[in-house]
């Protein structure tokens, strides 16, 4: 069975990488799925609709756009990846647990240990905290494998 695994939340480090490739180094049948991770393109998704220049508005289309393709992939989605980074608040990963948790969804989060406590309620609910890119890697291993 070819597994599918979202992988959500902070775009400013290899974290995606280093999970991809440990999965092609052991052989995992993954297909991996993310949202859109180019910071400019993401911003400017509802662009298209016409500029506003008022941020909010602006933020709103964008969001609402981006949302089209993240809610189908964690649908569709085995298991997800939930990176909470240190440089930046990502709202929108904490969004895309409450998802997961919402829709039964499996989920790790993948995070430092200074940041347990602002998200203890997205871990309750989560099926396993990892440190690193390799826990994580270890942990897609015996999911799929046994």
């Amino acid at each position: 069975m070819k597994w599918t695994v979202y992988l959500s939340g902070e775009i400013h480090t290899d974290w995606r990488q280093r999970i991809i490739q440990g999965a092609t180094e052991h052989g995992l049948d993954i297909e991996f799925t993310s949202a859109v991770t180019e910071h400019e393109a993401s911003d400017a998704a509802g662009d298209v609709l016409g500029k506003d220049e008022n941020a909010f508005w602006r933020d709103h289309k964008s969001s609402k756009v981006n949302s089209i393709r993240t809610k189908n992939l964690i649908q569709k989605c085995d298991i997800a990846i939930i990176r909470f980074g240190d440089k930046y608040k990502q709202w929108n990963a904490a969004f895309d647990a409450g998802c997961c948790a919402a829709l039964g969804k499996p989920y790790i989060t993948l995070h430092a240990d200074d940041i347990i406590h602002p998200l203890k309620e997205v871990d309750a609910a989560a099926m396993a905290w990892a440190q690193t890119p390799e826990q994580v890697v270890e942990l897609l291993k015996y999911t799929i494998n046994g």
